[in-house]
């Protein structure tokens, strides 16, 4: 679904400490992913691809705070990442660092929108 919310982020300081708060407080299935520096975190019942069964559900992801990133980001899913770029820099917002790919997934990237907060955007490679 484009332009909605679609994923959350929450940077950290202690990796152990904050999977734990989470997983404790909240319930949250964490999923260290050492191999990109990155963790899963599953906030509701998912499929076996890790995908969504409930309406509502947002995902979302935890990391190592870094000073361009050292509060929690909402995620904005957008069909097209270079056309949503264009609009927001065009509304007064400012794309953050670069935009990745992020395996065979899709692509991010990171923006302040007009009141300088910062948000993120993600287009998924599967159509739809």
């Amino acid at each position: 679904m484009s332009d909605s919310v679609v994923h959350f982020e929450v940077p950290y300081d202690d990796a152990d400490r904050a999977r734990g708060f989470y997983r404790d407080v909240f319930g949250w299935e964490i999923t260290p992913m050492p191999d990109i520096d990155y963790t899963i975190v599953q906030t509701g019942a998912t499929d076996e691809q890790g995908m969504p069964t409930s309406a509502g559900y947002i995902g979302g992801g935890m990391f190592e705070r870094s000073s361009d990133i050292d509060r929690p980001v909402i995620t904005i899913n957008v069909d097209d990442m270079s056309a949503a770029l264009d609009r927001l820099s065009a509304a007064g917002g400012k794309q953050v660092g670069e935009t990745s790919q992020v395996a065979d997934m899709g692509w991010a990237a990171y923006f302040h929108d007009s009141e300088g907060n910062l948000m993120g955007l993600w287009q998924s490679a599967q159509p739809g």
